[in-house]
């Protein structure tokens, strides 16, 4: 049947079923209720319970005790007495919160000749460098050994970087995460004994050097670094890092550059006469 041939009393009782169907169990309240003036009342105002001190604490992110980190990785690379020990306390260190990123399988520590005359220091492995368990192993190793060799440093360097577990998404390692493997790096630089350090890139730079200049400003000009106990002080040559040179290939004259001088440098020293 049409709706047009429908009757009142058909049409209604249709409405009311459907009305039923959708959980309307009353047609008019007991009391009537003027919506208009009912508008013109605020809602009430909720007043938020105090935050206590407790509560503050439960709700914060807990953040890592980077001074207990430090001292921690202090005593250990302190007790290491030859390279064997400080790999082994660096592999067993969990202190670093790379370690436990889910890009990092394993320490990658160091590669290369020792004793070295030379230490290059980077930023942080790679995925490449993370995989074969040593830094500047990818594209940008390939051209850091490349430079290396046509200046004639291949069989005298050692090659590490200031943290030794790869940071998520190949960032940049925090200061934070440099201050905790701090120790473990100047341990590495006692043991091997360099008469000088290649800082390649800004992150290096400004961690060993305790600088906020930026690389292309830091870079090509010789600097002193001193161990923590005062023990150790060498002469420091910050240059571009090799994965920036990739990206910028005009700058790789800079970088040719600051090796020659390091080249120049190191000869002097080993032959003083």
């Amino acid at each position: 049947m049409s709706a047009a041939n429908r009757t009142p009393a058909q049409m209604a009782e249709s409405l009311l079923a459907f009305w039923a169907d959708a959980g309307v169990d009353s047609m008019l309240l007991e009391d009537p209720v003027d919506r208009i003036a009912a508008g013109r009342i605020l809602p009430p105002i909720r007043v938020a319970a105090p935050v206590t001190a407790a509560t503050a604490a439960r709700a914060a992110p807990r953040q890592p005790d980077v001074s207990a980190a430090v001292a921690r990785a202090q005593s250990l690379a302190k007790a290491a007495p030859d390279l064997g020990a400080l790999i082994a306390a660096i592999a067993a260190f969990e202190d670093c919160p790379l370690r436990f990123e889910s890009s990092a399988t394993q320490a990658v520590i160091y590669r290369g000749v020792v004793p070295a005359p030379l230490m290059v220091i980077g930023e942080a492995p790679g995925a490449e460098e993370d995989a074969q368990g040593q830094p500047f192993v990818g594209r940008a190793g390939k051209l850091l050994d490349k430079m290396l060799a046509v200046a004639g440093l291949q069989d005298r360097v050692l090659i590490t970087n200031t943290v030794f577990w790869r940071p998520p998404g190949n960032r940049t390692p925090t200061p934070a995460e440099q201050a905790v493997c701090a120790p473990f790096v100047e341990r590495l630089i006692t043991l091997v004994r360099p008469q000088m350090l290649l800082l390649a890139g800004g992150a290096p730079a400004k961690a060993l050097l305790k600088r906020d200049e930026g690389i292309l400003s830091l870079r090509g000009r010789w600097h002193d670094w001193t161990s923590a106990d005062g023990t150790v002080t060498l002469p420091v040559l910050p240059t571009l890092h090799p994965a920036f040179l990739l990206r910028q290939p005009g700058a790789k004259k800079h970088a040719w550059a600051d090796l020659l001088t390091l080249t120049e440098r190191l000869d002097r020293s080993d032959n003083p006469l």
